[in-house]
């Protein structure tokens, strides 16, 4: 049986590790062939080795999302190899700092927004763009639970994942008509080396995680590339402009 992916091309950013290599993964198991990219060159290389393991089609192309001309390039080298570019997935980001707001310093605001929301924007820029000129496409980018709400700690994080929700919505409205959906996922806390850093040295901090999620425990990066897949596909053809939370039920308390 074919996948719900079967013969589209996809690029997955930020998918060296976690969200992004489960979701290189998946796609793979659905069909689509996968550009795996990130910044970080081993990893995204494992991620392509662990696809093609499993049967599926992917390549490595490194990309700082922060620089225009990078993405520029990652896009056109996309389209140069396959012809054209179907589902995008817009998941690089990093925690930034875990500091309050006024001991936040502004080189690090600085380096999370680039690569947190501006990163973001380049993406769908140039996604857009392309998909513009082929007559339609989806995107997903990753925005978390905390770009629905406040929280202590990681204001740079924050402040660019409400980002995310906000260019994601607008773009959704401004290419409606134009077979471009634009959605975006919205996870609670995930069992991901993003976590995994934050926590380090402190599992008591692990295990207050886990316990703040209703169903009792953190996700698995897996969860959310089923999100992400099912947002991607033709399935989901009437959803666009959606925040999907995959958050183990911890936005309805």
């Amino acid at each position: 049986m074919a996948g719900v992916l079967a013969g589209k091309i996809a690029l997955i950013t930020g998918a060296g590790s976690g969200i992004g290599r489960a979701s290189a993964l998946a796609f793979a198991r659905e069909g689509a062939t996968v550009v795996v990219s990130d910044i970080i060159v081993d990893g995204g290389e494992e991620t392509v080795q662990l696809v093609k393991a499993a049967g599926g089609e992917a390549r490595f192309l490194q990309v700082d999302v922060s620089q225009a001309a990078e993405v520029e390039g990652l896009i056109s080298q996309i389209v140069e190899t396959y012809g054209r570019l179907d589902c995008a997935y817009n998941n690089a980001g990093i925690e930034g700092e875990n500091v309050l707001t006024a001991e936040t310093s502004e080189e690090g605001w600085d380096r999370t927004m680039a690569i947190n929301l501006k990163g973001v924007w380049l993406c769908m820029k140039y996604e857009i763009l392309q998909m513009l000129k082929q007559g339609g496409g989806s995107i997903v980018n990753t925005s978390s639970a905390y770009g629905l709400v406040g929280g202590y700690r990681l204001p740079a994080y924050i402040a660019s994942k409400h980002g995310v929700v906000g260019i994601t919505r607008s773009a959704a409205l401004e290419y409606a008509q134009s077979g471009i959906r634009v959605n975006c996922v919205c996870p609670g806390a995930i069992e991901t080396p993003m976590v995994s850093r934050l926590t380090e040295g402190q599992p008591e901090m692990a295990d207050k995680i886990a316990e703040m999620e209703p169903v009792g425990r953190m996700g698995q990066p897996g969860e959310i590339a089923e999100a992400v897949v099912w947002l991607s596909s033709d399935a989901a053809s009437f959803v666009t402009g959606h925040t999907m939370s995959a958050d183990g039920g911890w936005l309805a308390q």
